[in-house]
Order: structure tokens, then sequence, then C-alpha cells
């Protein structure tokens, strides 16, 4: 996938955020709704501001499958390190999605 760069405004200071998608949402009652239905489909919040959440998708451990083929594979070269690496590879590097606040003035100019 490839990262979106998205500027946000945090307490007045630019901010670049890569991402992997963008949800757009109009009202904050809509951004709360979206953001508890990311997080019941398992993703986690990352940060939040006043118009923007990111989160990222909760990637787990890894599979057994993944883990025994990684055990097989490197456990001569890096004596189980490998696994750890997997583990921690699948764990976090989830799909990140920013939910952003827009105004309906905004979403007539585009």
């Amino acid at each position: 996938m490839a990262d979106i760069q998205v500027e946000l405004i945090k307490g007045g200071l630019m901010e670049v955020a890569n991402v992997d998608r963008v949800r757009k949402t109009y009202s904050e009652d809509e951004m709360e709704r979206v953001v508890d239905d990311f997080i019941t489909m398992g993703y986690e919040v990352l940060s939040r501001g006043e118009a923007s959440i990111r989160i990222r998708k909760h990637g787990g451990w890894g599979s057994l499958g993944g883990h025994a083929l990684w055990f097989l594979l490197t456990v001569w070269w890096t004596f189980g390190i490998g696994n750890i690496v997997y583990a921690l590879i699948k764990r976090y590097t989830g799909e990140k999605v920013l939910i952003k606040l827009e105004s309906r003035k905004n979403e007539n100019q585009n």
C-alpha cells in the first residue's frame, strides 16, 4: 500500500502524517461513530486531535504457521530472534487510517 502524506495542524504546529487511508466525516457525532466502528473492527487509536484521529489496525502477533516457517528458516542464524522480529513486524505494521473532521463549506469547494 502506498502511504498518503497528510498535513495536520496540532496545537498550532503543522505535522505530516503517513496514513494508508483518509476517512472524512462532517460532524463530531459522525466522527465518534466512525471511530467506534473502527475500534470494534480491531483498530487502536494512535493519536487524537481536535479535528482528526489517527488509528491503526491491530495486527496481532502473527500466525502459528508464520512463526513455524520463520523458525524453520531462521533458527540456525538468529537463535529464535527471527520469530521475535516477525511478531513485532506483524504487531506494529497494520493499516493506518486518518479520520478527519471536515466542514460542509470545504466539501463544496473541492
